[in-house]
């Protein structure tokens, strides 16, 4: 790596390539695996367990007052009020990973009040490492990320994620399927959301969209994309996704359109603000389902921050209706005081 990078991303790398390390020991005899089952077809194997371990240990010897919301332990390692938050998924595509099918990765990103700041993703079959830092551009290895310029979506290639869950929609997801498949030029669904959004940073996808996921699954790609100039968003196209359990991207062109096409299938639900907990405070109480009704728009948005507001990179007008558009957010808002850190 040519350019200086920031002592924090550097250490998430070094947990990114620890935690690879030993799912890439792991892969070479999938017939050892202890494979249990959290849920209908959401499993978890000891090298999901480990490589965690592996990560957090890494983490909280360099920064021991740091909090940590990972996948597998959710937030019972860490300080449980730091103003940083480690989101932590040991190995996105445990599916994949499980039936030797190379499409997996580890996702590492930092939070500093509400904002991503460092983010990682490394994918071990390939020795592929993404790695961004909030105003400082995204990388591939050594290469800058670009969204790509693509802006018909017949000439698209969408990437999307299929419910599997007991309990999903299936019958809702169908019909997103069918109004997106029928408009653009390919619909592509690898099964890990973390590589998905790294490969709408690299231009390889012209868009994303899926629903169902949770934070350690979408942070660190969420700067990946904002950071090569592409848009984030949930359905509707603001920026409160992270914790509403809905997410569209794409370069701006794209985007705009797929919001337009999404719109209609949102579910988020704007909950009583006197009611709502908060994205942070249901992280420290290891809540780490929340779903759209325990948010107010305002307490979702401030997890946000930041992540759907990228300076230049303004969906098109004419793309999303008016009341669709990305949450612009002042700047006043979101910079950090300061003796923040970045």
């Amino acid at each position: 790596m040519s350019q200086a990078l920031h002592p924090m991303l550097n250490i998430a790398i070094k947990a990114a390539r620890a935690a690879g390390s030993i799912i890439n020991r792991a892969s070479l005899d999938l017939d050892l695996l202890t494979v249990s089952s959290k849920a209908p077809n959401d499993f978890v194997t000891e090298v999901d367990q480990a490589a965690e371990r592996a990560i957090i240990e890494v983490l909280l010897t360099a920064y021991p007052g740091h909090g940590i919301l990972a996948e597998e332990s959710g937030s019972e390692h860490g300080a449980k009020d730091s103003d940083y938050l480690w989101i932590i998924d040991p190995l996105d595509g445990t599916t994949n990973f499980i039936h030797g099918f190379p499409v997996y990765a580890v996702s590492i990103a930092l939070a500093f009040r509400g904002q991503v700041q460092q983010a990682v993703v490394y994918d071990p079959s390939r020795n592929d490492l993404f790695y961004a830092s909030k105003g400082r551009g995204a990388y591939l290895n050594d290469k800058r990320l670009r969204v790509s310029k693509r802006i018909r979506m017949s000439e698209a290639l969408i990437g999307t994620g299929f419910p599997f869950r007991k309990g999903d929609n299936f019958k809702r997801y169908v019909q997103m399927f069918e109004a997106v498949m029928q408009n653009c030029a390919g619909l592509r669904r690898p099964g890990a959301a973390a590589l998905d959004l790294c490969y709408v940073a690299a231009g390889y996808y012209d868009g994303f969209f899926e629903t169902g996921l949770s934070p350690w699954d979408i942070a660190a790609g969420s700067l990946m994309i904002t950071e090569a100039g592409g848009l984030i968003g949930n359905f509707t196209g603001e920026a409160d996704f992270l914790y509403q359990r809905e997410v569209v991207a794409g370069n701006p062109k794209i985007y705009g359109q797929l919001v337009q096409t999404l719109a209609p299938y949102t579910r988020v639900i704007k909950a009583d603000a006197t009611t709502a907990t908060g994205p942070r405070s249901a992280a420290a109480r290891g809540d780490t389902t929340a779903d759209s009704n325990d948010l107010s728009p305002e307490s979702a948005l401030s997890a946000a921050l930041g992540l759907g507001d990228q300076p230049g990179a303004e969906a098109p007008a004419e793309a999303v209706p008016a009341k669709s558009r990305a949450v612009r957010i002042r700047k006043a808002d979101v910079t950090p005081k300061d003796d923040a850190p970045f």
